[in-house]
């Protein structure tokens, strides 16, 4: 019998490794085509890894919580039906399926180096998507010679939208029917960065480490693979950026007012609840259109000033743990494309459902710690950002009026912005007029604003 090799495939463009969190299937199971074999965790999301061929497990070659590199060998798999050779089926980098007889293998490895060109300039390239496709869909696609494009156009009824077997012969058997084109935004070339030198501080005594000693009735509770990522990340960021915090209180009144009035009519024409959380992003993005050099990035002693305004979009996890969803080209989109982006992107990640793609790129980050009743944070900046906001509670508080017949009391909703920027490039002129300008938005509001 056949043998076929399911390696870890490509995940997005940034991701280089994964951690194995969970096997579906054991040894001896049968494995339809497309169905999941093991699930896979990278710094970004989660996600499931299908075999692209049916058969039986023969073999599991890494356990739990391993660490897997893309392109590895993950899992051994005997071909049903297969030849009586005792082939293995390799799976290249463009997704090619070939047997590879014992006998072979010599001749094989000595041709391979004059052939590799040929290859690499013959083949039809998945390099210009971002999309998911499997090695099976991808050969279907190069046999039939259907375009990167139509790919990218069929509808998925996989996971994630991802195109199966099945999704992409009903497109070849329809006849390859004419399919519209979404507009992808453009997106600048941008040459690969230096790599970043590691900075070393070197202190005149080791730094020692206090032991935490724990008795008998201590419950010990190790990290999750997330839990230790966010801290590496929280402590890498203290010791990178400068943090400096401004902050300001907001007259939200107007905005509450409004959004009382629209949001029954909003979510009856749109199908979308809407919350306060498109509304600030709207008042962020904005801010950022105004003062660019807060929508930056540092690398080693140059500044990078970012052309697209992709907001991060901090999300609590069931599980108590954190992730930044991103907002891409904010500044493009009209409040209910806002909303629809927020509500999708939100609701993914509470299933645990977002793509690679969708939590990178971010030039800026806001938090909603208002969430959880608290009236300002200092949040740690997200790197290689230079800021990050945090939404305060909003409450209703005694305030003084200006009129021009005179000042009164009278009770407004307010709420806090926290300002966290890395002080390294951005002052505190620019760090607190940034925070100002979003302030001046949102006390603006239109009240007969349509929607």
């Amino acid at each position: 019998m056949a043998k076929f090799e399911l390696k870890l495939p490509q995940m997005g463009e940034s991701v280089a490794e994964a951690t194995l969190t969970a096997w579906l299937k054991e040894v001896g199971d049968t494995i339809e085509m497309d169905e999941a074999v093991f699930e896979i965790a990278t710094d970004k999301v989660d996600s499931e890894v299908p075999s692209e061929v049916e058969g039986v497990l023969l073999e599991k070659l890494f356990n739990i919580d391993d660490i897997i590199k893309v392109g590895q060998t993950v899992a051994v798999i005997e071909l049903e039906g297969g030849s009586e050779s005792g082939g293995v089926l390799h799976t290249d980098q463009k997704g090619e399926t070939t047997e590879v007889l014992p006998e072979e293998v010599p001749v094989l490895e000595e041709k391979a180096a004059n052939v590799q060109e040929l290859v690499g300039s013959t083949a039809q390239s998945f390099a210009d998507t971002t999309r998911f496709y499997s090695p099976l869909v991808k050969n279907i696609a190069r046999e039939e010679g259907i375009t990167t494009s139509e790919l990218d156009g069929i509808v998925g009824t996989g996971k994630e939208g991802r195109v199966t077997k099945n999704d992409i012969l009903a497109y070849i058997e329809n006849g390859k029917p004419q399919i519209t084109e979404v507009a992808k935004p453009v997106v600048e070339p941008v040459s690969a960065p230096e790599p970043v030198k590691q900075k070393t501080t070197v202190s005149a005594e080791p730094h020692q480490v206090t032991r935490v000693q724990s008795n008998g009735e201590d419950e010990i509770i190790p990290m999750t693979r997330m839990g230790k990522l966010i801290a590496h990340h929280m402590i890498e960021s203290i010791s990178t950026s400068a943090h400096v915090q401004s902050f300001i209180e907001v007259d939200v009144t107007k905005v509450v007012a409004w959004r009382n009035k629209v949001k029954d009519a909003f979510q009856k024409s749109e199908g979308e609840k809407l919350t306060f959380t498109p509304i600030f992003m709207e008042a962020v993005a904005k801010a950022l259109k105004k003062y660019p050099m807060v929508n930056i990035s540092v690398e080693g002693e140059t500044v990078i000033r970012k052309k697209n305004i992709n907001i991060g979009m901090a999300a609590a996890l069931p599980d108590g743990n954190l992730i930044v969803p991103v907002i891409k080209n904010a500044d493009q989109l009209n409040l209910v494309g806002m909303a629809k982006v927020v509500n999708d992107l939100a609701n993914r990640a509470r299933n645990n459902a977002l793509k690679p793609d969708e939590v990178k790129d971010g030039t800026y980050t806001v938090t909603n710690v208002g969430s959880f009743g608290s009236v300002f944070g200092t949040p740690i900046i997200n790197q290689p950002q230079v800021g990050i906001l945090a939404l305060g509670a909003i409450r209703k508080m005694p305030s003084v009026i200006e009129t021009a017949e005179g000042d009164f009391i009278g009770i407004r909703s307010k709420m806090f912005l926290s300002h966290s920027y890395d002080h390294r490039v951005v002052n505190g002129a620019l760090g607190g007029m940034f925070v100002k300008a979003v302030a001046d938005y949102l006390e603006a509001w239109d009240v007969d604003r349509e929607i």
